[in-house]
């Protein structure tokens, strides 16, 4: 249930825009970055800060191409694998995570490791080394293109099937079908997360999984949102990038709902026809997605004649990450400016 609303001060309306009276934006809270992204990219900022250009960084650190075009610009390489780092030089792990075999391979080159892995996606990790130790087979719902679930599936490869579809659970073959666990990539959709469970649950009716659910909260909470306004909308803008698993999560649950959905990365990606005879358009961004981008895109349908703007806050967000201790160390032992 939507607990609150509060109207936004507007900016200027285009003078050639429509009437102002019905056309109105919904701008979704929570929305945007989460915990594990703004953990991230202070990390990657405050070891630029600390340790000074270059610092290199395997794969994306979060997957938002305006992110990491602006910490390249302040000195961050961006790199698909460790070959291309120069040995003993700093690499900062994404917020993805990464396997074993990664972390061996910077040992193994010496490089300096500071690990900005989501603390809830190492969470999934302690489980699979856990169920694995257990002696289970273990089945991991997501995508097994996806970084993440690379480096999940990477901590107990010869016992780690991963599946997308409900066709691929019913294709599993196991050494023991009671004796099955699974876990789940933390950017799936709800909706998509409980179909897949409920059939690996009718395949293996012994299978177990964990305590709590992999799915992360601001992967929830940002459905949640849609899920709650998507009804009262025309239209759902996503601000996010197209390789960002929970961006395009949040696109299929207002389409699932019957709300045209999109997902853009800027306000110049909204095409006109987009909006044609609609009156309120709903905005929300990815986890990983900066704010400064909604603004743009508020501005823009304010520019068309969007002059309402209520900011509808599903539930409160307050969660924080504490740095990893590398960096920690890094901060305390810098420098103390002159008083």
């Amino acid at each position: 249930m939507v607990t609150t609303t509060t109207t936004l001060h507007p900016v200027a309306v285009s003078e050639n825009s429509s009437s102002t009276s019905t056309k109105r934006v919904l701008l979704l809270k929570p929305r945007g970055f989460c915990a594990g992204v703004v953990r991230a990219i202070d990390i990657v900022r405050i070891a630029l800060e600390t340790f000074g250009a270059p610092i290199y960084v395997r794969k994306e650190i979060v997957h938002n191409s305006y992110v990491v075009n602006d910490l390249a610009k302040k000195g961050a390489i961006f790199v698909n694998e460790l070959d291309e780092v120069p040995e003993g030089a700093r690499v900062i792990y994404s917020a993805h995570g990464v396997s074993p075999a990664v972390r061996q391979r910077a040992k193994d080159r010496g490089l300096k490791v500071i690990d900005a892995t989501c603390p809830l996606v190492t969470k999934v990790h302690v489980e699979a080394i856990k169920f694995a130790k257990q002696g289970y087979s273990l089945v991991l719902v997501g995508h097994r293109d996806h970084e993440e679930v690379e480096g999940t599936q990477g901590e107990a490869p010869d016992v780690t099937q991963v599946v997308s579809t409900v066709e691929e659970v019913d294709a599993l073959v196991v050494p023991d079908p009671d004796k099955v666990a699974y876990l789940t990539q933390t950017t799936l959709s709800l909706d998509e997360a409980k179909y897949m469970i409920d059939a690996l649950k009718k395949k293996f009716p012994n299978i177990v999984g964990p305590h709590a659910q992999d799915i992360c909260y601001a992967t929830e909470n940002r459905q949640t949102a849609v899920k709650n306004v998507a009804h009262g909308a025309d239209v759902v803008l996503v601000v996010g990038s197209r390789n960002s698993s929970n961006s395009n999560r949040l696109v299929e649950v207002s389409q699932n709902l019957g709300t045209n959905s999109y997902l853009i990365d800027k306000a110049d990606d909204i095409r006109p026809e987009w909006l044609e005879g609609m009156n309120a358009i709903a905005v929300t961004a990815g986890a990983s997605a900066p704010e400064v981008l909604v603004q743009e895109v508020v501005a823009y349908l304010q520019g068309k004649g969007y002059g309402s703007v209520d900011e509808v806050e599903v539930m409160p967000e307050n969660v924080r990450f504490g740095l990893p201790p590398e960096i920690v160390q890094a901060i305390a032992s810098a420098p103390q400016p002159a008083q």
